[in-house]
């Protein structure tokens, strides 16, 4: 009987140093929502979560927890058409096209992944949410740094099969969807689809470097 009970103690133990384990990875599951503002709370929360674990994880690490955080809670294909533009994304070919989301996708993770790696007691707090035109939807929140700043974090977001993705990023009033459209336009008119490929992948390299 002790032998049992030392036995159903110890596997106890282990189920809970397992739930332990998986516990940095569950979030990542319910990145997709029927609701605007839980999107967005999905995405920071995960963010909070690698920053916290900063300095048991590597890059690597913070990176392939936030791909299926990011790939759910953004709308990428979209993004990436909407920064080319209609008319130049329509010259591009199969391969093409999805050369350049895929390039994109990866960055979009690593910058996540390089930025958010340590934690000093950093918050996200959502603030408002709104419809917008065109049927999409403005959440508002602040990112509150280690020294008490607010940074304004606004979120467009837009339904696509059901799920609420976000579309368009402005920090500060800063919109990343245009800062991107004038980069990325000039290096195709000045150096063509290769050269803006070469870019985004050293932008991966570097984003790995200076976390």
């Amino acid at each position: 009987m002790k032998a049992k009970r030392i036995i159903k103690s110890v596997s106890y133990v282990l189920i809970i140093a397992i739930l332990l384990l998986a516990a940095p990875f569950s979030i990542a599951v319910s990145a997709e929502s029927k609701d605007p503002e839980q999107t967005v709370r999905t995405l920071q929360e995960s963010l909070l979560q690698v920053m916290r674990e900063g300095d048991n994880l590597s890059f690597q690490e913070r990176f392939d927890f936030l791909d299926s955080v990011i790939n759910q809670s953004h709308d990428i294909d979209f993004i990436i058409h909407s920064v080319l533009g209609h008319s130049y994304w329509s010259e591009l070919d199969a391969l093409q096209k999805n050369t350049i989301t895929d390039v994109f996708r990866q960055l979009s993770i690593a910058t996540y992944a390089g930025r958010f790696n340590r934690y000093g007691g950093e918050q996200f707090k959502i603030v408002e949410h709104r419809p917008l035109p065109r049927d999409h939807m403005l959440v508002r929140s602040w990112f509150i740094t280690a020294d008490n700043r607010t940074i304004n974090f606004d979120y467009i977001l837009a339904e696509k099969g059901g799920y609420w993705r976000i579309v368009n990023i402005i920090v500060d009033g800063v919109s990343d969807l245009a800062l991107k459209r004038v980069e990325y336009r000039a290096i195709l008119q000045r150096d063509g689809f290769s050269e803006l490929v070469e870019m985004l992948k050293e932008k991966i390299v570097l984003a790995k470097k200076n976390q």
